[in-house]
């Protein structure tokens, strides 16, 4: 067993009903007429087997009888003043997975528990492995997270241990609210508990009680054989994760990162400033670590953590790996300004934490005579900050693309999700050369072709002027056709193309081609302008 690691499960006693609760102070204030108090008896019914059944109910509630899993006729004949109300577990879920993001403020690596006391998880996973100093150690951490929660009108209770399956254990059938237990003692802690707290569904913590096993103390030694022919190896595997004999993994739900920093407030922050300020102290202490490493961030994650539970996630990323603590800063703050107005600051934010989520190695860049960054770098820093402000999809570079079609032999694509740049050589190849070097097509196209007026000799002979944008053209010389065939599987219609490379009296060189023919088409071709040589 590892014991320098330590797993905190967080067991949210009255949930989902403190949930319900909890919508109901968000509601409007005409809905809230004829809302129960929190004292009321109160019961989450959702649609089962025989009928409606109590899913939660409150202590009102149950100190009248009422249990989950009771049918709502039942329920109603034993206590008829019983207020019903249909729970709603996509919501639930939703907001356990929220209040996990939540707790990311304590550690990066959090995920809601499935493995609830009631059919619907009700708990949270924390590994707070190496981050309980940053709060005063472990017991200061969960009494602060448990007084947090508390301001939030959520019950729950707090165990720590070296397995998950202990922290467990201890969250749901230990005597304490908040329980710290050291590394190595969680057989002793273990052993007084019931067979359920080893996270085995009911039918199995029957069975085992059947059978005079009925605290997990009792399994200590048993022979393991009987006990998995009748029950499965389920009670073998959870008793050696939950003393530490198996290794059992918590798969978080914020992705591990190679780089993050966090600040908390003693004070809430309501100001954009403030907030703009906080972000380039975290960028700053980020490029300091990816300067050391010779890294550069590609794509970052900033959270802000409100003092009432929500968090504000953004996101922005670069055309090229950055380790420049002021460009990383600018891309938030334009993200910030333009969420200024629609941006809820409750009671203020109270932790902040900016994480690399991506990394690249870092391109040394050679500086001007100056002192100043190169062309390329302005490039760079334009297009992050256009992509931020537009959106990464909207600002595209064009690459080559496998087309006899000219105008489809390039495509667009987000420059933020393909940054390799494309050689030269590349796009040379694209252009097709005869075989003493000469160039077959031109690199400056026309966003399309443009209609153009043709004079020539013979009707399948190459233009001797042409008129394009009310400008006439003499042509001194002409070189063609180059045929082009349509690609039949994306247009039927589209006729062959002749294409001429022409220079006229002034020494300018155009790219015309004729749509259609004049011995297989029906319509008269036309005339069109593509490119022009440089």
């Amino acid at each position: 067993m590892n014991g320098q690691r330590r797993v905190a499960a967080l067991f949210l006693t009255d949930w989902p009903i403190d949930r319900f609760f909890r919508a109901l102070e968000r509601a409007p204030a005409d809905e809230r007429c004829h809302r129960p108090e929190r004292d009321a008896a109160l019961a989450l019914v959702m649609p089962g087997q025989g009928g409606l059944r109590i899913v939660a109910a409150t202590g009102a509630a149950r100190a009248e009888g009422i249990e989950p899993g009771q049918g709502v006729a039942d329920a109603l004949a034993l206590y008829p003043a019983l207020m019903v109300h249909e729970a709603d577990p996509v919501a639930d879920r939703a907001a356990l997975k929220k209040l996990s993001d939540w707790c990311g403020r304590y550690t990066p690596w959090t995920a809601p528990d499935p493995c609830g006391m009631a059919s619907e998880p009700d708990g949270i996973w924390m590994d707070i492995t190496g981050c309980d100093h940053l709060f005063g150690g472990e017991a200061a951490l969960a009494e602060d997270l448990i007084r947090r929660l508390a301001g939030f009108n959520i019950k729950a209770r707090i165990a720590v241990a070296s397995t998950p399956g202990a922290a467990w254990a201890l969250a749901r059938f230990g005597k304490k609210h908040i329980s710290v237990l050291p590394a190595g003692e969680e057989g002793q802690a273990l052993s007084a508990l019931p067979v359920a707290a080893l996270r085995v569904n009911a039918a199995v913590a029957d069975g085992l009680a059947r059978l005079g096993l009925k605290q997990v103390g009792d399994l200590y030694g048993r022979a393991r054989a009987p006990l998995t022919a009748r029950f499965g190896r389920a009670v073998s595997q959870r008793l050696d994760e939950a003393l530490g004999y198996a290794m059992e993994p918590i798969s978080p739900q914020m992705p591990l990162v190679p780089y993050r920093a966090r600040l908390h407030f003693v004070n809430g922050l309501t100001r954009i400033v403030d907030i703009e300020t906080v972000i380039e102290k975290l960028a700053r202490e980020l490029c300091t670590l990816l300067t050391r490493d010779e890294k550069g961030a590609r794509r970052l994650e900033l959270l802000l953590f409100r003092a009432d539970g929500d968090v504000t996630c953004l996101q922005a990323g670069t055309s090229a790996a950055s380790h420049e603590a002021s460009h990383l800063a600018r891309l938030f703050r334009e993200k910030l300004q333009q969420i200024d107005d629609e941006m809820d600051m409750g009671f203020g934010i109270e932790a902040a934490s900016l994480a690399v989520l991506a990394v690249d190695p870092l391109k040394h860049r050679q500086e001007t005579m100056t002192g100043e960054l190169s062309r390329a770098c302005e490039i760079d820093g334009l297009v992050d900050r256009l992509s931020g402000r537009l959106g990464a999809e909207h600002v595209t570079r064009l690459v080559p693309h496998e087309s006899h079609m000219p105008e489809r032999a390039v495509r667009p694509v987000a420059i933020l999700r393909n940054r390799q740049p494309v050689s030269s050589d590349a796009w040379r190849q694209k252009a097709l050369r005869h075989v003493d070097g000469t160039v077959l097509r031109p690199l400056s196209m026309l966003a399309a072709p443009e209609p153009i007026e043709v004079m020539a000799e013979i009707p399948e002979g190459p233009p001797r002027h042409f008129r394009w944008r009310k400008m006439l053209y003499q042509i001194a010389r002409a070189e063609g056709p180059e045929r082009i065939a349509p690609e039949w599987w994306r247009d039927c219609r589209a006729h062959t193309r002749d294409y001429y490379r022409v220079e006229d009296t002034q020494g300018c060189r155009f790219w015309l081609f004729r749509d259609g023919l004049y011995t297989r088409d029906e319509a008269l071709p036309r005339w069109f302008i593509q490119g022009m040589f440089g």
